[in-house]
């Protein structure tokens, strides 16, 4: 998961006064509230990015990746995407909990995930500090929600970051109509060359979706706090992820579809 931008962006950031943050619930549903995190600058109105989480839930990263997007101009929001589970919290990477996200990721349904970004992009559209515009970026189970969420959600843009599992929903591909960018370690050891490359020719076809690939990284590069954190990968993905972000402000090209290395 992303930790602050600390890039050629920091130029624009507000102070943190300039921002609002809010814990707010999204939907209720058997008893249970499906909640989330939203940080948004204090004036203005700017497009929504909703942050889906890995399997550990909402974190301290994910929160501080929401308020550096707002400093941006960003309407951030991060559901609670594990909301219906028997224990919808955050879960630690180390120690007991770990064993726990693991079983707690059996148990997750993707389809009802983006189900659930559709209800956080839905609520973002009806908010009068958003532009209308909404976008997504997942990481793991998060990036695969994502992939899924550009057909169900109606997004302008997603970003999936080693989303294991997309290779189960090919047939989505023709069906994507929004600028998409995977981006994929090589040295991933939960998503293997062959699910990658199986990605890449299905959706090489379908000129909205980009590949990037990160030689050398991998499971949770983005992630300053795991070992498998890969800053160069981080530095370079950050510039394509904001290229595409920043498209949102402007009218949105398709242009072809690529798949890249490095």
């Amino acid at each position: 998961m992303q930790h602050s931008n600390q890039d050629s962006n920091q130029d624009k950031r507000m102070p943190a006064d300039e921002l609002i943050t809010d814990n707010l619930v999204l939907a209720e549903a058997d008893g249970r509230t499906f909640d989330g995190y939203l940080a948004r600058p204090a004036q203005g109105a700017g497009p929504g990015l909703i942050v889906i989480t890995e399997m550990w839930g909402t974190t301290k990263l994910n929160r501080d990746m929401a308020e550096s997007y707002a400093r941006r101009g960003w309407c951030a929001l991060v559901p609670s995407m594990f909301w219906r589970a028997e224990r919808p919290g955050t879960l630690a990477a180390d120690g007991p909990d770990r064993d726990a996200a693991w079983e707690r990721l059996r148990g997750y349904d993707f389809e009802r995930g983006a189900t659930d970004v559709r209800t956080a992009a839905d609520w973002l559209r009806q908010q009068p500090f958003c532009s209308g515009k909404v976008a997504a970026i997942g990481f793991c189970m998060g990036g695969r929600t994502a992939f899924l969420a550009c057909t169900r959600a109606g997004l302008d843009a997603a970003v999936a970051v080693y989303a294991l599992g997309i290779r189960h929903h090919l047939d989505e591909v023709v069906r994507i109509a929004c600028p998409l960018q995977l981006h994929y370690g090589l040295a991933d050891v939960h998503i293997p060359r062959s699910e990658i490359d199986e990605v890449i020719a299905a959706t090489r076809a379908n000129g909205r979706i980009e590949t990037h690939l990160y030689a050398g990284a991998g499971h949770g590069f983005f992630n300053p706090l795991r070992p498998a954190y890969d800053a160069a990968a981080v530095a370079l993905a950050k510039q394509r992820i904001d290229a595409l972000l920043d498209a949102l402000q402007r009218p949105l090209g398709l242009g072809e579809g690529t798949d890249s290395g490095v």
